[in-house]
């Protein structure tokens, strides 16, 4: 490889696991790129850190800065210290799953100095629904000038997966009773309380589903023949339901969460990764299992995608990796599942209208 010549201070902003991991250190070695003195080559600087440190970097100028797994959605102090960044330095974002809506896209079109701001992207492009008692998006105008721009952006990067995802669904039970009580009557039985908004209804009737018994079943079932297993889930009593279940002996169960970073456990024969969806769908991977559980639906499509990633990487020895989504027939779930389908968020306020 040819040795550059002036190379610029280099900054790559990832997720504080890929930064403590040491991932970027042994990708940037095949450049003669290294954070530590001692091993030095070239006198630029490399700094490597995570998003939560993002506005540190904010008056850093004439540097070339690396976004990873890009954190640049909506308009809150990172995409402000990020658009700040842009300025004045050379950039790239780094993303398998860039956008879903053209908002996602904002902040990028900002940096890129389509726009000015994001009031001048919104009068643009926005129409804002009239009976909302939030601001809220019904449509978008100029389509054809945001997907042009979008185009613009985007650097397709094709290659040939090695793996076919297989997709299963496995149908589990429900309490209907307690489900049908919920939503006649908006009563939180565990409480003795009344459920005073839609988030929390739709939290109770998603409990309902999620801590049948039958989920348990289906998991021990799905365990019997993929020793070898990664489950994701949503909220804490899953987990300990799942902490309670007898997978037999010599299995070592591990967890990524935000109460606890087990070592991932890989490296042994039988073993179950319990991982929580906003803790660990992103930023790490797994080449040893071709198996996957989604004990529960998280209502992004996006986390969805992200998460399934985990185990379908280009180096995988696997011809076809195996996904189970854990279901049931309730109402709430079955839209969840529409709106994923659809590669659409689910939306509370609209499943209750």
């Amino acid at each position: 490889m040819t040795k550059m010549t002036n190379p610029k201070d280099l900054y790559i902003i990832t997720t504080a696991k890929k930064r403590d991991s040491g991932e970027w250190i042994g990708d940037m070695s095949w450049f003669g790129l290294t954070p530590f003195d001692e091993n030095k080559i070239y006198n630029n600087k490399v700094v490597i850190d995570s998003w939560n440190n993002i506005k540190k970097y904010a008056d850093i100028e004439n540097s070339f800065f690396i976004f990873d797994e890009q954190r640049v959605v909506g308009y809150g102090a990172w995409t402000k210290s990020f658009l700040k960044i842009a300025k004045h330095n050379e950039w790239i974002l780094l993303s398998a799953t860039p956008g879903d809506t053209y908002m996602d896209y904002m902040p990028v079109f900002i940096a890129n100095g389509f726009y000015k701001n994001k009031t001048e992207f919104t009068n643009e492009h926005c129409v804002y629904s009239r009976f909302s008692k939030f601001p809220q998006i019904e449509r978008f105008v100029g389509t054809e000038r945001l997907n042009r721009l979008r185009r613009k952006v985007l650097v397709d990067m094709p290659y040939q997966q090695p793996a076919v995802q297989i997709h299963e669904d496995v149908w589990c039970d429900y309490n209907k009773q307690l489900y049908k009580d919920l939503m006649r009557n908006r009563w939180d039985y565990e409480k003795e309380e009344p459920i005073e908004n839609i988030s929390e209804l739709c939290y109770k009737l998603r409990k309902v589903c999620y801590s049948d018994e039958s989920r348990i079943t289906a998991l021990k079932n799905i365990f019997e023949e993929h020793s070898k297993l990664i489950v994701f889930y949503n909220f804490d009593y899953e987990l300990e339901m799942i902490r309670n279940i007898d997978f037999g002996e010599n299995v070592i169960v591990a967890e990524l969460n935000g109460h606890r970073h087990d070592p991932e456990p890989f490296g042994n024969s039988k073993w179950i990764y319990l991982v929580q969806y906003n803790a660990g769908s992103e930023a790490w991977n797994c080449i040893r299992t071709d198996s996957m559980v989604f004990f529960s639906q998280n209502y992004s499509y996006k986390i969805m995608k992200q998460a399934s990633g985990r185990i379908d990487r280009m180096t995988t020895p696997y011809k076809e990796l195996l996904y189970f989504h854990l279901k049931c027939r309730s109402p709430i779930e079955l839209r969840i599942t529409r709106a994923l389908s659809q590669k659409k968020n689910f939306n509370e306020s609209a499943f209750l209208k």
